[in-house]
């Protein structure tokens, strides 16, 4: 066991917390585990926060630039090509096919657009 602090992260905070919350809900088991499993990777909730804040559809170029520089806390303009290119893989081939078919996000590959359906403020 190692001796890492989780009160740094108020990790245990947000457990209970959450666990409260949907202990008030009637959700399926399946649905939550559903849910958990999408947002258990970083880069699709950085997604899914770039669709959310835009509300509009972006062109997957565009938001892989601004997951990128949400990971790195950097500008645009301070990030690799190599990097965005990473990124914009990684959401093209594993992320966003996910996401669109949870319902969450919409995707015309023609016109390599994202764009937001259930993301609601």
């Amino acid at each position: 066991m190692t001796a890492t602090s989780n009160s740094e992260f108020g990790c245990v905070d947000f457990v209970l917390a959450v666990l409260d919350w949907l202990e008030g809900r009637e959700e399926s088991p399946e649905s939550v585990d559903e849910v958990f499993s999408l947002l258990s990777n970083r880069r699709r909730r950085l997604l899914l926060r770039v669709m959310r804040s835009y509300e509009e559809e972006l062109t997957l170029p565009d938001a892989a630039e601004e997951v990128a520089s949400l990971e790195t806390g950097r500008a645009v303009v301070n990030i690799s090509a190599e990097r965005v290119a990473d990124v914009y893989l990684s959401l093209y081939h594993d992320h966003l096919p996910r996401l669109v078919d949870a319902g969450l996000l919409e995707y015309d590959q023609g016109r390599d657009l994202v764009s937001p359906a259930a993301i609601s403020n």
